[in-house]
C-alpha cells in the first residue's frame, strides 16, 4: 500500500494547499482573487468615465494569465490523479465483481434506504437521518427514532463522564440486564467508585460502596474483594497491586458495552451492520471471493454447502459470531448444530464425532487418551 497511499498523500497537499511545483507560483486561490481585484477595479473606472483603452486590455490580459495559472496548477492535480490510479490498479491486481442492479425493484430500494436511515440513526447522526428520511420519504416510526435519540445521548453523557443516565436506564431493564448475566450496572458503578477514589475522597467512596455496590457483592464476589482493596491505596492506586482499575480503558469500555446491551434490548446486533460490511467488505474479502468463484468456475466445480465459503476469509474479533473449531477427528469445522463438545478427559470433538463413538450404554472411548467418558456428561464449549 505504500505507493498509493504516497500518492494519495501528495494529492490531499495539492487539493488542500495548492502546493505548486514552482514556489514563486500563486495557487489557485491567490490567481482568482487577483483577477476579481482588478475586475473590481475596471468596474469603477468604467463607472466612474475614466476608463480608457488600457483598462480594457489590462482586463483582457489579466484573465488570460489567470487562466494560465489555473491550468498549470490543474495539470498537476490531474497528473497527480493518474498516478494514484496506476498504483491502485497495480497494488489490487483483482477487479471487483461486476453484478446485474440490485436495486432495482420498489422493494428492494426501500429496504437498502431503511438500512441507510437506521445507519445514520444508530451511529448517532441524527440531523443527517431527519433528512435522509424526509427526502427518501421513508416511515420510520417516531418510537424508534426515540430509542436512538435515546442511545445517543447516554452515549455522549458517558464520555463527559456521566453515569447517571446510564445508570437509570440499567434500573428500568435489571431484569433483561440479569437475564444475559450482564456486568453493565456493577461496571458503572465501579467505574464512579474509581473515580472518587482517584480524587482522594474516600470518605465519598465509602458512602457510594454502601449506597450501590454492597448490594451487588454477591453477583461478583471476586470483583468487589478487589473495589475493597483498593481502599488500601487511596492516594497511590496507580502504584499499587490494582492500578489496572486506574486505567482509563476502565471507563472508555462501558460505551461499547452500554451499546451493546442497549441494542440487545431492541433486538439488534451489536455491530452497525453497514460498518460490518465496510470492514470485511473492503478490507479484501470481496477480492477473496471473486478470485474463489474464477477459481472454481475453471475447474467447474461448485461449493460443497450453501453456508460455507471455500476459501478462509481473515476476520477482526469483534467480528466473530460463532466457534471457531475444526474437529481432530473428522477434520470438519463445527457448526450451530455439530457444536464442540468436551469429554470428560478433557478432549475436545465434534458432537457427531461424539455420537459416533459412542458405544453400548452410551461409553465413549477417547480417541486421544486410555479415558472413558459418558455421552451425555459431555459439555458444549464454545472459542
Amino acid at each position: 500500500m505504500d505507493a498509493p497511499l504516497k500518492e494519495l498523500s501528495k494529492l490531499e497537499k495539492l487539493v488542500s494547499n495548492a502546493t505548486l511545483p514552482k514556489a514563486k507560483s500563486p495557487s489557485i486561490n491567490d490567481s482568482l482573487d487577483a483577477l476579481l481585484h482588478s475586475l473590481e477595479e475596471a468596474k469603477q473606472r468604467i463607472q466612474s468615465g475614466t476608463a480608457t483603452e488600457d483598462t480594457y486590455t489590462s482586463i483582457s490580459k489579466a484573465a488570460e494569465t489567470t487562466k494560465k495559472d489555473v491550468d498549470e496548477r490543474q495539470k498537476e492535480i490531474y497528473n497527480s490523479l493518474a498516478r494514484f490510479g496506476k498504483a491502485l490498479d497495480k497494488k489490487f491486481t483483482t477487479p471487483l465483481p461486476s453484478y446485474p442492479p440490485l436495486f432495482t425493484s420498489p422493494e428492494a430500494e426501500y429496504a437498502l434506504e431503511h438500512t441507510i436511515a437506521l445507519h445514520f440513526l444508530r451511529t448517532g447522526q441524527l440531523n443527517i437521518a431527519e433528512t435522509f428520511i424526509a427526502e427518501s420519504g421513508l416511515s420510520i416510526s417516531q418510537e424508534t427514532r426515540s430509542r436512538f435519540s435515546t442511545l445517543h445521548y447516554i452515549i455522549t453523557e458517558l464520555r463527559r463522564p456521566n453515569i447517571a443516565p446510564a445508570l437509570e436506564w440499567t434500573k428500568l431493564n435489571r431484569p433483561f440486564l440479569h437475564s444475559r448475566n450482564s456486568p453493565l450496572e456493577f461496571y458503572l458503578h465501579r467505574s464512579q467508585f474509581i473515580r472518587l477514589l482517584l480524587s482522594s475522597d474516600t470518605t465519598a467512596a465509602l458512602e457510594y460502596v454502601r449506597a450501590h455496590l454492597v448490594s451487588l457483592s454477591s453477583l461478583y464476589p471476586a470483583e468487589f474483594g478487589r473495589l475493597m482493596g483498593c481502599l488500601m491505596y487511596p492516594s497511590r492506586l496507580r502504584e499499587s497491586p490494582y492500578a489496572d482499575l486506574a486505567s482509563p480503558s476502565l471507563h472508555l469500555d462501558l460505551e461499547p458495552m452500554f451499546a451493546k446491551e442497549y441494542c440487545a434490548s431492541l433486538g439488534m446486533s451489536r455491530q452497525v451492520p453497514l460498518r460490518v460490511v465496510g470492514d470485511i467488505g473492503g478490507g479484501g474479502a470481496l477480492a477473496r471471493i471473486e478470485k474463489g468463484r474464477k477459481v472454481m468456475r475453471e475447474r467447474k466445480s461448485e461449493w460443497s454447502q450453501s453456508d460455507e465459503l471455500p476459501i478462509e476469509i481473515p476476520l477482526s474479533a469483534e467480528n466473530r459470531y460463532h466457534s471457531i473449531f475444526a474437529c481432530p477427528v473428522s477434520k470438519e469445522q463445527s457448526t450451530e448444530h455439530n457444536p464442540p463438545m468436551m469429554m470428560q478427559c478433557g478432549h475436545v470433538i465434534t458432537k457427531d464425532s461424539l455420537q459416533k463413538l459412542s458405544k453400548m450404554g452410551g461409553r465413549v472411548k477417547c480417541p486421544y487418551c486410555p479415558q472413558e467418558s459418558q455421552l451425555g456428561q459431555a459439555l458444549r464449549i464454545h472459542f
